[in-house]
């Protein structure tokens, strides 16, 4: 049987860095009501002139220089992303362009902060299927574009990235992305949403345009993160045939360290086998994961035969996770 495992992976953040310290000149809060509720001391904004497409352009770039993989030689693209530069083209097209990727499929995947893991199971499929030998699944986000700067309950919380990963098929059984899970709970779809000031398509007078902004329900959206993220686990892990005592080390995502700290528990999974980078990026969106599993691949933390568990959820509501052997 074929399966699919993972090349190579890269990562961008931005230069800029927004610390609790410089939070606290902007909007009513301090650094220890953002660390002790959330866990996040700084993240990394974005340049007003970088597009999250320059983002995935610049992870993609690296993923590619890993693997020593010619761009011309990709299959399909996959971006994940809910912060795109606009509603057309794709930013997968974006990318294919700025790579030269000639004969790539393109296109991209809306799963806020689960994309990751959606794009990821989505490309998965069409290599096992056989249409398609490898797949470039990135994810980006540039969450300060959607933020409204004066709530301090949602703007503390969020910073931009990228991270790809290169994946392809194999002929090695029982390696590689062993199972996948994805889930949609749309009952809860006003706990976290995106809104924007309503206009009249035809209305050419009313020249008001109020910028898309984030905004949450923080306390409803801790509890059904929670339980989300450790079903997933639970339902990846039994499909992969293993055990939670199997799994070396768990990576969630990254939206507060709470979240993490409850879902371990949930799971009966010690601290240590747990991955954390909130405290240097914050919620990076679709990216937090992916950032997150290549900095436990650079750390060490993941090691060659580990089975790692990734887990998100995201506004939708959507969940996913995903068993890998490494």
């Amino acid at each position: 049987m074929k399966s699919v495992e993972i090349l190579s992976l890269g990562h961008y953040v931005p230069e800029r860095i927004l610390t609790n310290q410089d939070l606290e000149k902007m909007v009513d809060t301090t650094d220890e009501w953002i660390t002790t509720r959330t866990g996040i001391k700084e993240r990394r904004i974005a340049a007003d002139d970088e597009k999250t497409s320059d983002m995935a352009i610049k992870a993609a770039e690296e993923a590619l220089a890993r693997a020593k993989f010619d761009p011309q030689n990709i299959d399909l693209i996959v971006v994940a992303t809910t912060t795109a530069d606009s509603s057309f083209p794709a930013m997968a097209c974006l990318v294919q362009k700025s790579l030269n990727a000639k004969k790539a499929a393109a296109f991209d995947v809306g799963a806020a902060c689960s994309g990751f893991l959606y794009a990821l199971t989505t490309a998965k499929q069409f290599l096992l299927s056989g249409m398609y030998q490898n797949a470039l699944v990135i994810a980006a986000d540039k969450m300060s574009k959607v933020m409204d700067w004066n709530d301090r309950t949602t703007c503390v919380l969020f910073g931009d990235g990228a991270a790809a990963c290169l994946i392809q098929t194999s002929d090695k059984p029982n390696e590689g992305i062993l199972s996948d899970y994805i889930f949609g709970l749309g009952e809860y779809s006003n706990y976290m949403q995106i809104i924007a000031e309503e206009i009249k398509p035809l209305e050419q007078k009313n020249m008001l345009v109020r910028s898309p902004y984030v905004v949450m329900q923080g306390p409803e959206l801790f509890k059904v993160a929670v339980n989300s993220m450790a079903e997933g686990v639970e339902i990846a892990a039994k499909k992969a045939g293993i055990s939670l005592a199997d799994i070396s080390l768990v990576i969630p995502h990254q939206a507060n360290d709470r979240i993490i700290s409850a879902v371990a528990k949930k799971l009966g999974t010690p601290r240590e086998k747990v991955y954390v980078n909130i405290e240097k990026y914050g919620n990076m969106s679709a990216a937090s994961v992916a950032i997150a599993l290549y900095e436990a691949v650079e750390s060490g933390a993941v090691k060659k035969g580990d089975y790692i568990a990734l887990v998100v959820f995201g506004a939708g509501l959507v969940s996913a996770a995903n068993i890998i052997k490494w």
